[in-house]
């Protein structure tokens, strides 16, 4: 609100705005002599301009100042913020601007907006502004459908994948990709594109989406395959070259893999997923899936010189410890094949065993004890005979098979051969 005091006919007056810079084309002098003629001007003459003091041309009480109604008035705000008004004109506005409120405001928006057109400011957008927000409206909007938390992992990665997929141009979707992964102590690469890497998710997805009692994406009447076997099949099938018409199909089937869940009630969780050589509860193979969701949203990124971060620290600790559980199996087949050394004791199902305290450092984090000689054994502290220390994200690119037992850069403390064995079981969960 406000008051009047006095007279009843008189009216409150806005702040005065100070003008902008003036335009160079009112102000300049055509007669002036260039810098090298110019003399040094007497600082005592009183004809030389004073920094300090107001611009001649503004204080002449002699300038013309022209009569203007406040639509014209309004309208030359736009040229006064830029300078582009004359001396009358600038005169005219900024007294107006002292009696009217709206045209102030109007003009000190009008002028911010200016300062943001100085040609050596960035006004690119942060690579990474999709992703912080895309990361806030995860965790803080709460979704139509309630989400168990076993699948949020899935739900978060599929989701900032499908980001990354909607900022590329057409021309990227065709960019090489360099697949890699460790099998039988070998490092194993393949080539493909952006499109084909979509391709590859969409088919082992398919293997959640067939326990789910859902379309396969391969059709009706496939024979069980392995994963990789799937994604030859449908790379197979292709009559072109994988281009982003896959983006579609792929997230179809994430979106009604993740409502079929969020429906099915809380038994699903157990629901065994098979993938030929081994199975998993649906509980882990989502997890699983996020895995290497994000895994591969990765090797696309860096195929597009795009800016991916890891995921959350709760999400990345779920799939480091997916990886734990898995270890001592995966320790026991290849001592099977003949890859790893034999086991040093005999230990009954559910009895502590000797034990690798694997110790994940930074984001998702924490202590897990890996049964050295027995699946069935339990790892404990007490019973450690090694232990491993290792960042969080390279023990995953470890899982993946992006990096070596040997590249992995572990602390490393105790039983040289049990540490060996267990990186070397770390890396061998990796596949295409």
């Amino acid at each position: 609100m406000t008051g009047a005091t006095g007279d009843g006919d008189e009216v409150a007056r806005a702040p005065w705005i100070p003008g902008p810079r003036r335009a160079a084309d009112d102000h300049a002098d055509l007669t002036a002599r260039l810098p090298e003629e110019a003399e040094e001007p007497d600082v005592d003459d009183p004809d030389v301009d004073d920094p300090d003091v107001d611009d001649p041309d503004l204080d002449d009480p002699d300038l013309e100042v022209p009569v203007l109604t406040h639509d014209v008035l309004k309208s030359l705000l736009g040229a006064w913020a830029l300078s582009a008004c004359s001396t009358g004109e600038s005169r005219a506005v900024e007294n107006h601007l002292t009696v009217c409120a709206p045209c102030a405001d109007e003009a000190l928006r009008l002028r911010d907006a200016v300062a943001l057109l100085h040609e050596d400011r960035d006004l690119d957008l942060d690579p990474l502004l999709r992703s912080r927000v895309l990361e806030n409206c995860l965790g803080r909007r709460p979704a139509r459908i309630p989400v168990p938390d076993w699948v949020t992992p899935y739900d978060a990665e599929t989701a900032r994948l499908d980001a990354l997929l909607r900022d590329i141009g057409e021309s990227e979707w065709h960019a090489p990709v360099r697949l890699k992964w460790y099998e039988e102590d070998r490092v194993m690469r393949r080539k493909a594109t952006v499109a084909a890497v979509i391709g590859h998710l969409l088919a082992v997805d398919g293997l959640v989406s067939t326990a789910l009692g859902l379309d396969d994406p391969l059709g009706a009447g496939v024979p069980e395959l392995s994963p990789t076997e799937r994604t030859e099949a449908l790379w197979s099938a292709l009559d072109r070259p994988p281009n982003r018409s896959l983006r579609g199909p792929w997230r179809d089937q994430s979106h009604t893999l993740i409502r079929t869940v969020a429906f099915a009630g809380r038994g699903v969780a157990d629901l065994t997923v098979t993938y030929k050589d081994f199975a998993l509860p649906l509980r882990d193979s989502l997890l699983e899936r996020a895995f290497e969701c994000w895994l591969h949203a990765d090797d696309i990124a860096n195929a597009v010189a795009y800016p991916y971060a890891p995921p959350s620290g709760a999400h990345l600790h779920g799939m480091i410890d997916l990886a734990a559980r898995l270890l001592p199996a995966a320790l026991a087949n290849r001592r099977r094949t003949g890859l790893a050394s034999p086991a040093r004791h005999l230990v009954a199902a559910g009895a502590p065993g000797r034990s690798l305290h694997l110790e994940i450092e930074g984001a998702g984090g924490g202590h897990w004890y890996i049964a050295l000689d027995s699946p069935a054994a339990v790892g404990s502290a007490d019973h450690a005979v090694a232990q491993v220390a290792m960042d969080g994200v390279e023990f995953c690119q470890l899982v993946a098979g992006h990096i070596t037992p040997e590249e992995a850069a572990a602390g490393q403390d105790g039983d040289r051969e049990a540490i060996r064995d267990v990186l070397a079981a770390a890396a061998s969960l990796s596949r295409l």
